[in-house]
């Protein structure tokens, strides 16, 4: 099981607990399918409310993530497992594409459209739902159409993603051109 190192080790703005946040990352770790013996460094920055995440580093693998990516929206300042294992698998499946050379090579992640990275994360939600983790599919899939248009080409396109289990790099551009020009055809 992958070595998890939480930072802070005490939080003292919400109630969170970093060893369960471990014990959690280790778990998804091993169901997205990492080797055994990853080191995942994840720094919770509890002072930020809001939910952004930046992957710094894939080797080693380090995450930053801003305390509202881990809370329980109904209970503010709590913890939420389910937010926590939904923001990592989403994450880290995305970082095992990177690690794989057969994936491709995609742009660095502040270079990602909004299209590219709605795509990419309909693939990688998809395969963490199959893997036995939590997801919102219906939330997804909304977020797609918002970004690739409310039409039977997005939806098509965004079940092809959720649905696949191996695709590129060059397989999820193809996947947002084909919903750019659905969108210019109606345009």
């Amino acid at each position: 099981m992958a070595k998890v190192d939480v930072t802070p080790q005490e939080f003292v703005m919400v109630t969170f607990d970093a060893a369960r946040i471990a014990e959690l990352a280790a778990e998804v770790a091993d169901k997205v399918g990492l080797p055994a013996d990853t080191v995942l460094q994840l720094e919770v920055d509890e002072q930020e409310p809001l939910g952004r995440t930046t992957v710094l580093s894939i080797d080693p693998i380090s995450i930053k993530v801003e305390g509202g990516a881990f809370e329980d929206a109904k209970r503010p300042r709590q913890m939420s497992d389910r937010g926590i294992v939904d923001v990592l698998g989403r994450l880290l499946f995305r970082i095992k594409d990177r690690l794989d050379p057969a994936f491709g090579s995609p742009p660095d992640d502040g270079e990602l459209t909004m299209q590219q990275q709605t795509a990419w994360d309909a693939y990688a939600v998809g395969r963490a739902e199959r893997a036995g983790l939590p997801t919102q599919k219906a939330r997804r899939l909304y977020h797609f159409r918002n970004r690739h248009g409310f039409s039977d080409v997005a939806d098509a396109v965004f079940a092809r993603l959720w649905d696949a289990d191996s695709l590129t790099w060059a397989e999820i551009e193809t996947a947002c051109t084909e919903t750019a020009s659905a969108r210019e055809a109606v345009a």
